[in-house]
């Protein structure tokens, strides 16, 4: 095997995006529902012998927003290989379709799709666990995508608990203005004192608390009701990203004046709103991209290797 093409790299949206606390070293600590959805980059990889390691924009996609040296597909292909001693190379093109500074994971989704089509592609055999022991070293939300499925997340990122949602779609707003993770995790303004909540609380329909016990209305047997896991939470830098930057309110006024309740997804300036039924928007300012899309049981490569 050469080539592998047209290989996804799904987005995640943020149901709520607590933050409980931060570390000694600096990392701070969250609670999240992360989920999967159907708006993909498209990466193709193919293998140099030569050991060379390289990027390329390809496609009528947008720019990746970053240098080819620093990209994190190519800081993936970096890490695996040293990881392992590999001394094969690859090709890295990347068509980007999912837009930069949204909160949506597009890059650290890029970074797992590298590690997972390359340990194929070079014929590595690395397990799951093994992958996202790589993988947590590029950011923390890479071991989610390794994961392959919708979750609970809490801690720095790193603990996950798989979780099995209702399908649902969901219209996902990004103004043109972004915003960096570093500058809204930084700010003296963000909020870090969220109640800490428990994933039995989640999962298991408790009738406590909704501050203390997530669960109000979930069955643990079936899929959780997407509507409810809103209703819960919400997203503690929101607030910060808002004061930044102002489109991100105008995005919230926006889907509110459409019928739509809508927030912020993690650390960036996109928004998204819980489609319930068919909607008819009226046309967005321009420059925003406005994009509806499904959420996903299971990441496209969930199969690619074993846990």
């Amino acid at each position: 095997m050469r080539r592998l093409l047209d290989v996804p790299a799904p987005a995640k949206l943020n149901l709520f995006l607590h933050i409980t606390g931060r570390r000694d070293d600096g990392y701070h600590l969250l609670q999240s529902v992360f989920m999967l959805i159907d708006w993909c980059d498209l990466l193709h990889f193919e293998r140099r012998d030569d050991g060379g390691i390289d990027r390329e924009d390809i496609g009528p996609g947008l720019a990746s927003g970053a240098l080819p040296a620093e990209d994190l597909s190519v800081l993936a292909a970096k890490a695996l290989r040293d990881a392992t001693g590999c001394t094969q190379g690859v090709r890295i093109g990347l068509e980007k379709r999912l837009p930069a500074e949204a909160g949506m994971g597009g890059g650290s989704s890029d970074a797992a799709t590298t590690l997972l089509a390359l340990n194929r592609l070079w014929g590595l055999g690395l397990t799951r666990r093994e992958l996202a022991t790589i993988g947590l070293r590029l950011g923390a939300d890479v071991p989610f995508f390794l994961g392959g499925r919708n979750a609970w997340v809490e801690g720095a990122g790193e603990q996950i608990t798989p979780l099995h949602l209702a399908p649902a779609r969901f219209v996902v707003v990004k103004p043109p203005t972004g915003a960096s993770t570093q500058r809204i995790f930084g700010s003296p303004e963000l909020k870090r004192d969220t109640k800490t909540a428990t994933i039995q609380g989640f999962a298991a329909n408790d009738a406590g608390n909704k501050t203390d016990a997530m669960g109000r209305g979930f069955q643990a047997s079936g899929a959780l009701d997407i509507q409810e896991i809103l209703a819960f939470g919400h997203n503690d830098l929101q607030p910060v990203a808002e004061a930044i930057c102002p489109e991100v309110g105008h995005c919230i006024q926006w889907l509110k004046s459409q019928g739509l309740q809508s927030r912020m997804t993690g650390s960036g300036t996109a928004v998204f709103a819980h489609l319930a039924q068919a909607k008819n928007l009226t046309p967005a300012p321009g420059g925003w991209t406005v994009r509806e899309c499904a959420n996903m049981d299971a990441h496209p490569l969930l199969d690619w290797c074993t846990d």
